[in-house]
């Protein structure tokens, strides 16, 4: 099993926009990342795909979900703020199956932290731009990351 967890794209700066930061959109660089994922997963299995409610991850993976004729599942265990437990708990639940994650940049740290505490074995430095991915392989419990710098 792969889970695919996808930071959501590029949608501005949060100091610019005057809305609800819940549906602060794309950017146009974040759509151009947001179809630039799909040909980035061209060769990856994807069953799932389960992403934040927040606008931005949502429109993240369309063009993903579209490309694939899946549906998108928002999850609030991977909403901005959500706690480690959670985003676990979702993982155990996923386990058998390959899916992407649509996330945000502090669930993202939570969740590789505690991974790399576990000794999951990381073939690249930690971090978690807009746009990039972190392929872990090896069902419930990872037992590898490898990291796909953010397309566009």
């Amino acid at each position: 099993m792969t889970i695919l967890v996808l930071r959501h794209a590029h949608a501005g700066a949060r100091s610019d926009w005057t809305g609800d930061d819940a549906v602060r959109p794309l950017s146009e660089r974040g759509w151009r990342q947001a179809n630039g994922v799909v040909e980035q997963y061209t060769d990856r299995p994807v069953e799932r795909i389960l992403s934040s409610p927040l606008t931005r991850c949502v429109q993240t993976v369309e063009p993903l979900a579209d490309a694939r004729g899946l549906r998108i599942e928002q999850e609030d265990a991977i909403a901005e703020g959500a706690t480690l437990d959670a985003v676990i708990r979702l993982l155990r639940d996923l386990d058998g199956t390959h899916a992407v994650l649509c996330s945000h940049g502090d669930v993202i740290e939570l969740l590789l932290t505690d991974l790399h505490h576990q000794g999951v074995t990381f073939t690249d430095p930690l971090r978690w731009q807009k746009g990039s991915t972190w392929v872990l392989d090896g069902g419930a419990e990872p037992v590898t990351a490898a990291y796909l710098p953010p397309p566009a």
